[in-house]
């Protein structure tokens, strides 16, 4: 953290007591800013500038923020910097609305947004004075249940790679302008205006014109299944509750436009709230094990155990990207395979000890029939190096059946500390052995091996993105028997049945004379469905033989762009 931003933590911290005199009975802790339209407009705005001044350019620091507004009205101009949640407080984005800004900019990185990591919005209504609202990120930075009044652009001038909205409604245009790829989903919008490698609209009410290979663009005219992410929300009689929506299929649009959304509400009296400087994973376990369900406030949270949850219907939620470091190489999170589980809002780091899984979900083995009840796994991201040193065998491994997945960044880093191939040491990204999972919006990128295997019968991939390793030394070093380098999404030979939309392979190898074989494996059976898939050089050495098994489309300093419509069996 340079200097600037460390002078404002500190000053920040000396606003923790005069902010106390706002809180709430539930003790949310020192990061947690929960702003009531009664209070002073310029103290409000204080601590929002004060808080981005910390975290604009705070790209692997350890401050966490969140800033909560209750139902009301506000003027206010915010800007949205790394590890910071906002969110309004309301049942409905229409129980907060908020003129000015809430916004992310690129202004720390001279309008290149390709880091802007780590940040949310959700569950408000923005009026952009300027007309226009900005959220220039790439990964791990959703919007969720927002109302924009007025257009809504993706980029800040310099390149983005993005991206996730979803349940939202964009009363004007959107602009994607330099965004590689995006998602989105169950969503309205009057227009979109821009294309480059991979967009994908699924369950949107009015995705733009074009069609694949001409136009990138994927259309799934609805979710197939879905349970949007829960998030906490003051009820009519004033105490907190966290929202669960209800699981629905086929769904498209908004849950909440013309109607309140289905779901239920579960008193905060019902969670433990954790807090990273005193709570440890016993704790945690402890609480659940008597009934509770967890809400993790923002920090970064030592785990020396795994989190450990039996329980059908626990909801595990973290606000503030709250963050879970493994500690000596523990699984930090084991979840039994029971029905409706849902885990969203983190971020899991892997430590100096090499952890064999970082979340497990479900056991080897297990094949309990969850399909009506299942198991929901929304925004939750996956860090192996970059804060330090980390090593993991395996990011997420899905054991379970019917296992709904809504937004993952699986992320070996490529920048920042600890970053090097025999260093922040993997071998996968992603795992999945169970049946009839459901993935949305999953990206994946620099393992060593395999990025994604998919094991399991009848799965389904709604967007992909991944880029594969740029630091292999050399090929020799990036072998998989005799096959140069490993594909990122490997569907596993025994599988009979598959399905895969928008699927996204990029190439950017530092070292010379390197390449992968195929960005996609797929056993050859008539069961096997990958549509829209693309493969981009985007700089670099080497490049990619082939899409998809050895379709000889290939990618590499002449040909930039190669697309692929649909696998036809041999």
């Amino acid at each position: 953290m340079n200097k600037d931003s460390m002078t404002a933590s500190g000053t920040l911290q000396n606003e923790v007591e005069k902010a106390n005199k706002f809180k709430d009975k539930y003790n949310f802790g020192e990061n947690v800013y929960i702003f009531d339209e009664s209070m002073p407009k310029n103290y409000m705005q204080d601590i929002c500038d004060k808080i981005f001044k910390t975290q604009e350019a705070n790209h692997f620091g350890e401050e966490r923020y969140a800033i909560f507004f209750k139902p009301g009205s506000y003027e206010i101009n915010m800007k949205v910097g790394f590890y910071t949640q906002v969110a309004g407080l309301g049942e409905t984005p229409y129980d907060v609305n908020v003129t000015g800004a809430i916004e992310v900019d690129a202004a720390w990185s001279n309008g290149n947004a390709l880091c802007n990591f780590w940040r949310s919005c959700e569950n408000i209504s923005i009026m952009p004075t300027s007309g226009v609202a900005k959220w220039a990120v790439s990964q791990a930075s959703p919007l969720r249940r927002v109302n924009i009044k007025g257009d809504l652009t993706l980029y800040d001038g310099g390149w983005s790679s993005g991206g996730f909205l979803a349940d939202s409604l964009i009363e004007g245009e959107i602009i994607s302008g330099t965004q590689q790829q995006w998602f989105s989903r169950n969503n309205e919008f009057k227009s979109w205006n821009g294309s480059a490698y991979n967009m994908f609209f699924v369950g949107d009410t009015n995705p733009p014109e074009g069609q694949w290979p001409k136009h990138p663009f994927t259309k799934i005219e609805s979710a197939p299944v879905m349970r949007e992410k829960p998030f906490l929300m003051i009820d009519d009689d004033g105490d907190y509750k966290v929202f669960v929506p209800k699981f629905q299929r086929e769904t498209k649009g908004t849950t909440w436009r013309e109607e309140k959304a289905l779901g239920d509400k579960v008193s905060l009296e019902n969670f433990y709230i954790a807090h990273s400087k005193k709570t440890r994973a016993s704790d945690i376990n402890f609480a659940l094990d008597q009934g509770k369900n967890i809400l993790f406030t923002p920090g970064i949270y030592h785990i020396d155990e795994t989190i450990e949850i039996k329980r059908k219907d626990a909801i595990i939620l973290g606000i503030g990207i709250a963050t879970l470091l493994a500690d000596n190489g523990v699984v930090i999170m084991s979840i039994g395979d029971v029905e409706g589980v849902i885990v969203s809002g983190l971020l899991f780091d892997a430590g100096i000890v090499e952890s064999p899984v970082l979340l497990e979900v479900g056991k080897e083995g297990e094949s309990n029939n969850n399909s009506s009840n299942p198991i929901v796994l929304s925004d939750l991201f996956f860090r192996v190096g970059g804060a330090d040193i980390g090593k993991a065998e395996v990011c997420i491994k899905i054991n379970s059946n019917y296992v709904i997945g809504d937004h993952f960044w699986v992320w070996r880093a490529d920048h920042g500390r600890g970053v090097g191939w025999d260093t922040n040491i993997t071998s996968n990204g992603v795992i999945v052995n169970g049946n009839d999972v459901t993935l949305y919006a999953l990206m994946v990128e620099h393992f060593h091996k395999y990025q994604t295997i998919w094991n399991g019968e009848r799965g389904k991939t709604y967007f992909y993105q991944s880029e594969i390793p740029y630091d292999a030394p050399n090929q020799a070093s990036w072998m998989n028997d005799k096959t140069k380098g490993y594909a990122s999404y490997k569907v596993s030979n025994k599988v009979n049945s598959h399905e895969a939309y928008g699927i996204g392979v990029y190439s950017y190898i530092i070292n010379r004379g390197i390449k992968v074989d195929s960005a996609i494996e797929v056993p050859d059976k008539e069961g096997i469905n990958i549509k829209n898939a693309v493969t981009v050089y985007l700089n670099g050495h080497g490049g990619i033989s082939n899409i998809i098994n050895k379709d000889h489309k290939a990618v590499n300093w002449f040909n930039r762009m190669s697309r692929s419509t649909d696998y036809l069996q041999k």
